[in-house]
């Protein structure tokens, strides 16, 4: 049996090909991502990685959409996609497969 904390990880990322992490992959990342009311990430797209965002609680803004606890949202690779938590939030992200440096700002070709 293995333990960790997510307090101990990088911004909750626990199940990839990096370190800190509680199960070395190539094949997949996982997190559980806590965010406060205002909080956002920048455009952003990943040439390689899919990746899957569960909204646990809270409200959230992606891809010029709102999204509310329950949905599940798959960003293909190509696609760019932007965050906003519009309330306090909780989200369970899944990319597959992990790739160090593969979160490119911006759209492609933009």
């Amino acid at each position: 049996m293995k333990h960790a904390r997510l307090e101990t990880m990088v911004k909750g990322w626990f199940v990839g090909d990096f370190d800190p992490t509680l199960l070395r992959s190539k094949d997949v990342e996982v997190a559980v991502k806590h965010y406060k009311a205002g909080d956002r990430e920048d455009t952003h797209h990943h040439r390689v990685a899919v990746e899957i965002t569960a909204i646990v609680s809270g409200e959230v803004m992606m891809m010029g959409k709102r999204w509310l606890a329950g949905d599940i949202v798959l960003v293909e690779p190509g696609e760019a996609t932007d965050f906003l938590a519009i309330t306090d939030a909780v989200n369970v992200v899944v990319k597959m497969p992990s790739v160090m440096g593969d979160k490119y700002q911006g759209t492609i070709g933009g």
